[in-house]
């Protein structure tokens, strides 16, 4: 499929959705005027099918790993069922912190974010003892297996776990790239997830792809990866 065949599907997808918001709009603009990789942000097409999912799973405790310029932070709280529940996002570039409480601040659902700016294995500790319902991996690629280990646990049995850009532009396939380290990692996380028996697991073929986990509720634990 050529560029261009892609670059018309996606306006043509686009303009069949659901909008986004004037303010997800601003902020998509905001991200890619003021920082040199606003290609980061997640959008209209996945802001839409995170805010859907969440208003699926109808979820209590939202948990983000990367939070950029809370974009996806944001969908993912206007899918949430009400006020008493909460994102709580992570994101390790404290040079972002200005720009996520700007963006937040904007947005009528911003008072069911909870950013918190440092470390995820640092900063998770720090939010009680109660199951996330629901979390969002979209972070370091180098470090994904590393994340996974670290939420799996804490994610209810049913619970689920979203992971992006789990295809890496292609690189998953393509030699060429056997080297580079975000590749690696995204392999690597995948082959994890692949052949961890607590959990069943979908990679859908959105923009650079985005993994589904669903942590199983019989014997959650048994036959996890090493």
């Amino acid at each position: 499929m050529t560029t261009e065949l892609n670059e018309q599907l996606e306006a043509y997808i686009l303009a069949h959705i659901s909008p986004e918001s004037d303010t997800l709009r601003l902020i998509d603009r905001r991200s890619h005027l003021r920082l040199v990789n606003g290609q980061m942000v997640s959008g209209h097409l996945q802001g839409r099918m995170l805010k859907m999912l969440v208003s699926m799973i109808r979820p209590h405790r939202v948990l983000e790993l990367g939070t950029f310029t809370g974009y996806s932070a944001l969908c993912m709280a206007e899918g949430l069922a009400s006020d008493d529940d909460t994102v709580y996002t992570i994101e390790v570039n404290d040079e972002l912190e200005d720009l996520i409480h700007e963006n937040l601040v904007e947005s009528a659902y911003g008072k069911r974010v909870r950013p918190l700016i440092g470390k995820a294995e640092e900063m998770i500790p720090t939010l009680g003892q109660a199951a996330f319902d629901l979390v969002f991996i979209d972070a370091d690629k180098r470090h994904y297996t590393d994340y996974y280990r670290l939420v799996l646990p804490l994610v209810r049995p049913g619970g689920f776990i979203l992971a992006d850009n789990t295809l890496w532009y292609g690189h998953v396939i393509d030699p060429a790239y056997d080297r580079d380290a975000q590749t690696q990692g995204i392999r690597a996380f995948n082959d994890m997830v692949a052949n961890d028996k607590s959990v069943e697991t979908v990679i859908l073929p959105l923009r650079d792809g985005l993994t589904l986990i669903r942590k199983k509720e019989e014997n959650f634990m048994t036959g996890m990866a090493e």
